[in-house]
This record gives C-alpha cells, sequence and structure tokens, in this order.
C-alpha cells in the first residue's frame, strides 16, 4: 500500500466542483483586489479594538479584580474542605 500525498484529479474535481475550481482558477486575479479591500477593513477593526480598550479600562481593570477575588474565595474554601479517602466504600 503506497501513500498518497496528492490527491487524484478526479476526485479532487469531484470533491470542488466547478465553482471550486472556477475559484482556484481565478483566485489570482481576486487575490490583490480582495487584499486591497481586507486590508482596510482590517485595521478599521483594529482600531476599533483599542479605542474600546483604551474607553473600558478602568471598567476592564475592574472586572479583572472581582475574578481574582473569586478565585482566590475559591482556592480558600477548597483548601478548608477536608479530603476524601482514596479507600473504596463497601
Amino acid at each position: 500500500m503506497s501513500i498518497k500525498f496528492l490527491p487524484d484529479i478526479e476526485d479532487l474535481a469531484e470533491g470542488l466542483g466547478i465553482t471550486g475550481i472556477a475559484a482556484l482558477l481565478l483566485l489570482p486575479v481576486f487575490a490583490p483586489v480582495i487584499s486591497g479591500v481586507g486590508k482596510p477593513i482590517t485595521k478599521a477593526v483594529i482600531k476599533s479594538a483599542i479605542l474600546f480598550y483604551e474607553s473600558n479600562k478602568g471598567a476592564i481593570a475592574e472586572m479583572n479584580d472581582t475574578w481574582q477575588d473569586m478565585v482566590a474565595e475559591a482556592r480558600t474554601e477548597l483548601a478548608e474542605r477536608p479530603l476524601k479517602s482514596a479507600q473504596p466504600t463497601e
């Protein structure tokens, strides 16, 4: 039994269909257009995320403090709880 590194052309054509094959053939044509539109959109999303973080820095810090307090309380409660024995019950 041999190992296949590439799929058979027939299997590939059947799996992709006409639209998939057309998309693969036209990808080099549309890639520059897609990247030209995608870069400004990505930068706008990053800018929005930075502005959101900067405007909500205090609330985020408060949520982090609350979370850390709850984790510390949970760990304390677990430490105070007696451990169950590993002996099987009959």
